[in-house]
């Protein structure tokens, strides 16, 4: 990559119909190592390629060639599933993050169920019924539970709306740790 910043520079130089004593009056970099970087004997530091940058009036990343980072969104599609819809929020491998929309299902007993892994979850709307073991447990929106998924457990609303949760799971029993700074 940093290969390729002499020809840049020199290609900008000359765009702009500067010399290298032009250069080197409005930068402060002697025309010596002006020259050496355009011709790659001089390897680019950041001291050098910042005042280049600001008077080209290109970014730093375009001087280096850096890779373009691209579009950072997720383009996965919803799952359909056990009548739930499971939004990916992240690609497949360790912890994996889902929004996941439970609608009401009529009067129908729950299941428990038990699978490899750790879930997190985080309520987001609605009325969660979350029963673990032998426990029932209700949370409401902005509260989170998070379990070994070897326990038998089943998830539902609590009533007659669908119940919106933000999940993570790991499927080797990664547990998501969150940090909070104390003030």
């Amino acid at each position: 990559m940093l290969s390729a910043v002499g020809p840049r520079l020199r290609e900008l130089r000359r765009r702009n119909s500067l010399t290298l004593a032009d250069l080197a009056e409005q930068t402060g970099v002697n025309e010596s190592t002006l020259s050496r970087l355009e011709s790659g004997v001089r390897k680019p530091t950041l001291d050098l390629l910042l005042p280049l940058a600001e008077l080209y009036d290109v970014p730093l990343d375009q001087l280096v060639g850096a890779p373009r980072t691209g579009d950072p969104r997720i383009h996965l599609r919803p799952v359909h599933r056990d009548g739930m819809t499971y939004i990916p929020l992240s690609h497949p491998g360790g912890i994996q993050a889902h929004k996941l929309l439970i609608p009401p299902k009529p009067r129908h007993e729950p299941e428990l169920r038990t699978h490899e892994g750790f879930e997190w979850l985080y309520v987001l709307a609605g009325r969660l019924r979350l029963i673990l073991g032998g426990r029932t447990s209700v949370l409401k929106a902005g509260e989170a539970a998070e379990f070994d998924t070897h326990v038998p457990h089943w998830l539902g609303p609590d009533d007659d709306r669908t119940v919106e949760l933000l999940v993570l799971f790991g499927h080797q029993g990664e547990r998501a740790h969150l940090k909070t700074r104390t003030s």
